[in-house]
């Protein structure tokens, strides 16, 4: 295959090149004789990279699954994504992580990384079999939903996971101080009567895994930091050498909380949308490095889990479909990244802090490439989801940037 007159994203900038692909890499960049796919207009992106997903299986597979997830990945131009382990059972064990590698290659779209449970059952209680979890293909280690309670286990967790080359991605989220708060606690919490959650549960708990990273000299990762306070706490970190690494999602960079007075149970998501003063935060924190990636957390329900009131909805958005034009559209056009930068945060970034294949559009590296167009708006309707989960507090928004293609190791698995 060769990809013509593209505007090729690259580590150093933007240029015009044709990609030759053989065998499922990357042959060669520059120009080819021959015939390809004309790319005459579009830009071409390495894969993108997603570290944190739902895909519900097993157990839930009425909010989503492997299939359903691994296309609405590749309609959102990702060709890696890393699913989160509260499942049915829990992804705790290397049978369950088999399954869902075995079960990802029969689907056969996407790359399906899974991540594995820090603790048994995710009851805080016992660490899981974190090293036959590695052999069967975990890529890293989780609680996700919520904090390990006990401090020293998870100093324990970090230093097991070190031996055995794996990162734990931290849920940072102290309960008590969570208390039942389904948004972010200020003058919206109060113009609706919906329970606020303070900003400090969410900081306490980063300060926590900083300080351990910091002790044991021991690399770790904050997930959707979504507080002013957060990415200051992770700024002064990395300024003094702590191996801390942040993710941030486009939510947290595209809304505030006034979205929670229209009572829309798709705005209510885990940590909450903040004010504004959270939101600059997080662009700062994206533009000057502090936060190294953006992920999605897709989280896809089923209609009846969001069509309750909003204190017994769920937590969570389906984000796979979106995330690439939201970002495109709010930090690029809105001059806070690069296109390189951009892909630097969805695709090398994710790659490096997990050790993974892939990254970057360069002889010898993986065929996984998404195919955009730049120029083309276009307007979200979850109605057009593949994914199961509908469940988008961004219905109506006009983006820019439309996939075009998605190739992974060569291979078309997305043409729209």
């Amino acid at each position: 295959m060769i990809l013509k007159n593209a505007d090729v994203v690259l580590k150093d900038g933007v240029r015009k090149l044709d990609i030759r692909i053989e065998d499922g890499r990357i042959a060669g960049l520059g120009r080819f004789e021959g015939e390809g796919i004309d790319c005459t207009g579009l830009t071409v992106f390495p894969g993108f990279i997603d570290m944190h997903v739902h895909l519900r299986e097993p157990g839930f597979e009425k909010k989503e699954d492997i299939a359903s997830g691994s296309a609405a990945a590749v309609r959102g131009g990702f060709t890696q994504i890393c699913c989160m382990p509260n499942t049915r059972p829990v992804t705790d064990n290397k049978v369950v992580v088999s399954y869902i590698v075995n079960r990802a290659k029969e689907v056969n779209l996407c790359k399906v990384r899974p991540i594995g449970a820090i603790t048994e059952g995710q009851e805080g209680k016992n660490l899981a079999a974190i090293g036959a979890m590695k052999a069967a293909g975990a890529v890293a280690l989780s609680e996700d939903g919520k904090s390990v309670l006990s401090a020293g286990l998870m100093a324990n967790a970090m230093m097991y996971a070190a031996d055995f080359g794996l990162k734990c991605l931290c849920h940072c989220e102290d309960a008590s101080l969570v208390d039942g708060g389904v948004v972010n606690e200020g003058y919206y919490s109060t113009l609706t009567g919906l329970k606020g959650s303070i900003r400090a549960a969410e900081d306490i708990v980063i300060a926590r895994e900083i300080c351990l990273a910091e002790s044991l000299a021991l690399p770790v990762h904050i997930c959707h930091v979504s507080t002013y306070s957060g990415v200051q706490l992770i700024r002064e970190a990395k300024a003094r050498g702590v191996q801390v690494t942040a993710e941030t999602c486009p939510h947290y960079f595209t809304l505030t909380d006034e979205v929670i007075a229209s009572f829309d149970t798709n705005t209510k998501v885990n940590p909450p949308i903040r004010e504004e003063k959270d939101r600059l935060a997080i662009i700062e924190g994206l533009r000057d490095g502090t936060l190294d990636c953006i992920v999605t957390d897709h989280a896809p329900h089923h209609a009846d889990d969001k069509n309750v009131e909003y204190a017994l909805a769920a937590f969570g958005i389906s984000g796979l479909e979106t995330s690439f034009a939201l970002s495109y559209t709010q930090l690029v056009r809105g001059g806070t990244l690069t296109l390189e930068q951009l892909a630097d945060k969805m695709s090398a970034a994710p790659a490096r802090i997990l050790g993974l294949e892939g990254g970057a559009v360069e002889p010898g590296a993986p065929a996984d490439l998404t195919v955009v167009d730049l120029n083309e708006a276009w307007t979200i309707d979850p109605a057009q989801f593949v994914s199961k989960g509908k469940n988008t507090p961004f219905a109506g928004r006009e983006v820019y940037g439309k996939v075009r293609y998605t190739i992974v190791d060569g291979a078309i698995r997305y043409e729209g």
